[in-house]
């Protein structure tokens, strides 16, 4: 089967209206969001995710959000595995599969698949966090020795992505980048138009360091005490992202509110900017420099959805 059938990609940084611009393609062209945010698969973390309200999805079927338990063990290959079959399904009932969301990774998972790398070690993770605990910056330097290619594609403070980045070297006596490069199977029967958000810089900004303030002042740290109230432990991995690492600390008296605004404020603009970092390396982006809530970039992306689905 050739590339016949449609599917659109919303991308860009946090803050920049992917989630407002795939509402619109869908409304307009029949179809269902696919989300592609790593941390809105976790139930529970509703505010410094930026999960689209209910009330707000104009009853347009969003999957992928609230997809399982804080303690889970979620990988981009449990995504490859589970939003293919979905696709087809989609595509096979006419609707237009739409994946919006700012994890590169994932999407870039998704279409050009993942090669078969050895399964996860606790022993071995377990002993590099400790290294990297009693010794910051552990990790990073280790990885510049056994895979310089994917040191530079990982930041240093990534540590989940490190963690797994070297502990794929170590298991596979191999590096990660070689590994991956090989075994990997691409996304077949679908033609892919990847829209870009491309906000400038200092406007983008200033609207993420509005939206933390909102997140803060709409309930973040109230949150966060409800989930460890129901049982979700301190170490759970969507504690660890930005906003819930910070609102965490001030729960636990670890910093004050002051500091803890300024830092999930300034973590969350270099992610948006490592984000933008990550999208432009991808291939054959339609790119619209503004915001997916801008008039003129809505119009634009909505002309370019319709010209994809007369391909025939």
């Amino acid at each position: 089967m050739g590339d016949t059938r449609p599917l659109a990609a919303v991308l860009g940084p946090t803050g920049s209206g992917k989630s407002d611009l795939a509402l619109e393609i869908a409304r307009l062209f029949d179809g269902e969001i696919i989300n592609c945010d790593s941390m809105q698969l976790y139930r529970g973390f509703d505010i410094g995710t930026a999960k689209v309200h209910l009330a707000e999805r104009r009853d347009i079927p969003h999957h992928f959000i609230d997809a399982c338990e804080p303690d889970q063990v979620f990988t981009a290959g449990d995504y490859v595995r589970l939003v293919r079959p979905l696709l087809t399904n989609l595509s096979a009932k006419g609707k237009l599969p739409i994946v919006a969301g700012g994890t590169g990774f994932y999407f870039r998972a998704l279409l050009e698949g993942l090669s078969s790398g050895p399964e996860r070690d606790d022993d071995v993770r377990a002993d590099l966090l400790r290294r990297e605990t009693r010794r910051h910056g552990f990790l990073y330097r280790a990885l510049r020795m056994l895979d310089p290619v994917a040191a530079r594609r990982i930041h240093e403070n990534d540590t989940n992505k490190l963690v797994r980045a070297v502990e794929v070297c170590l298991t596979a006596r191999n590096s990660m980048t070689e590994m991956f490069a090989s075994g990997r199977e691409r996304l077949q029967g679908f033609r892919v138009l990847k829209v870009g958000l491309d906000p400038p810089r200092a406007e983008l900004y200033a609207k993420l360091d509005e939206r933390c303030k909102r997140m803060w002042d709409g309930g973040l740290a109230d949150e966060v005490r409800v989930l460890l109230a129901a049982g979700v432990p301190p170490t759970a991995k969507p504690f660890e992202s930005i906003g819930y690492k910070q609102a965490l600390n001030f729960v636990l008296r670890r910093t004050s509110e002051t500091d803890a605004l300024d830092e999930m404020r300034r973590d969350t603009r270099r992610y948006a900017k490592r984000q933008m970092t990550w999208f432009r390396r991808e291939q054959d982006v339609l790119w619209f420099e503004g915001f997916g809530s801008d008039s003129t970039v809505r119009r634009a992306a909505l002309d370019a959805v319709n010209t994809h689905l007369q391909v025939v």
